[in-house]
């Protein structure tokens, strides 16, 4: 990283999870790394059958409710499809993928011995002006290795993933970018609560869940949600920031702390009292406007056998699913001080208030 700023523990760690590949379906070392950091934060640890890291702190209240904090560790990559005669890998993508971010990017694949490589395109001085009017397509991409097909086979297998080979940039002031901000951020963001807890006095228990698969389906915050049915549930992600060509409702910036999301997938009270609690502590918040899903591990949670009320913090973020992704340290902070606050504020007549409470959100 760029030796411009100094940052604090929590992006540090986010420096490091970020750079630590980790894609859908292949979180283990990823989540190993995790849990070294968040163990002594916190009572207990484990893993479920998918790979959630589930990891709880318990609190000295009789009866206590429990939260339920998720952030995805998974991040999006691509997988090898076929290895051509001239040793080239064609591929496919796993996540969200535009493909017109990908020519001239750096990858690894991850194979029992890494590989590098580089995602080339014919050249545009041999495309026709036919074949320059079409969109971009996966077909027309594909990893050199600097192998060939013999070379290649010897160390890569169809099925072998790979991510984007990036290491984090601080820029100017507390803004950092790479990849896989999406959702490391959310996880450093837990990390930095964890922290803060150790000198609240909590009225719930709550569960730290790094969860997986959530690119490809919200996969982890299904299992990990109907296992804990949590009193009540968070989802913390990236939302969009504020960027040229942006549409005009979305309005959260970087540096002004994480956004509070409001609509269909956020229980009005949860709303109200993350609202309030971020008014009361003075950190820095914006608000969400997300009028039906999220998109985040909060569809999932909100739906988990009968229910559970949840809510969404989002860390704005400027391209999101490139290499580029750019953040501020000041979000993830402020994102993590606001939910150690809302923890050690959650006691068990909030939770029953979710059953008579019929106030509209503010």
């Amino acid at each position: 990283m760029d030796n411009i700023t100094e940052y604090p523990p929590c992006m540090e760690f986010l420096r490091e999870i970020c750079e630590t590949p980790g894609p859908s379906g292949g979180e283990d070392r990823l989540g190993d790394l995790i849990e070294t950091r968040f163990r002594p934060l916190v009572d207990e640890v484990r893993r479920d059958a998918l790979g959630n890291l589930i990891m709880f702190k318990g609190c000295s209240v009789k009866n206590a409710p429990s939260l339920m904090l998720a952030a995805h560790m998974d991040e999006i990559g691509l997988m090898v499809t076929a290895i051509e005669e001239s040793g080239f890998l064609r591929f496919t993508k796993i996540g969200g993928i535009d493909p017109r971010n990908l020519p001239a990017k750096e990858v690894l694949i991850l194979a029992n011995e890494p590989v590098p490589g580089m995602i080339g395109v014919k050249p545009p001085h041999l495309t026709s002006p036919e074949e320059r009017k079409k969109p971009l397509k996966l077909e027309d991409l594909y990893i050199d290795v600097g192998l060939d097909k013999e070379q290649a086979e010897a160390r890569i297998r169809v099925g072998d993933t790979a991510v984007f080979r990036r290491t984090t940039h601080s820029l100017i002031g507390d803004r950092m970018a790479g990849k896989a901000m999406d959702d490391r951020s959310g996880i450093a963001a837990l990390y930095e609560a964890a922290v803060k807890m150790q000198s609240l006095r909590s009225k719930s228990d709550v569960y730290f869940v790094a969860t997986v698969q959530e690119e490809v389906g919200l996969r982890g915050a299904i299992t990990s949600t109907y296992d804990i049915m949590p009193d009540v549930g968070i989802a913390v992600d990236v939302g969009f920031a504020r960027s040229p060509g942006m549409p005009e409702h979305i309005r959260a910036e970087l540096g002004k702390g994480p956004a509070i999301a409001q609509g269909a997938n956020i229980h009005p009270h949860m709303y109200r009292r993350l609202t309030e609690v971020a008014r009361e502590e003075r950190i820095p918040h914006q608000r969400e406007i997300l009028p039906a899903g999220s998109g985040t591990d909060a569809w999932a949670m909100q739906i988990t056998q009968s229910g559970v009320p949840t809510a969404v913090v989002s860390i704005p973020l400027r391209y999101m699913h490139t290499t580029v992704e750019m953040l501020s340290g000041s979000d993830v902070q402020n994102a993590g001080a606001l939910l150690a606050y809302f923890a050690a504020g959650m006691d068990r007549q909030f939770v029953e208030g979710f059953y008579d409470d019929t106030t509209p959100a503010q």
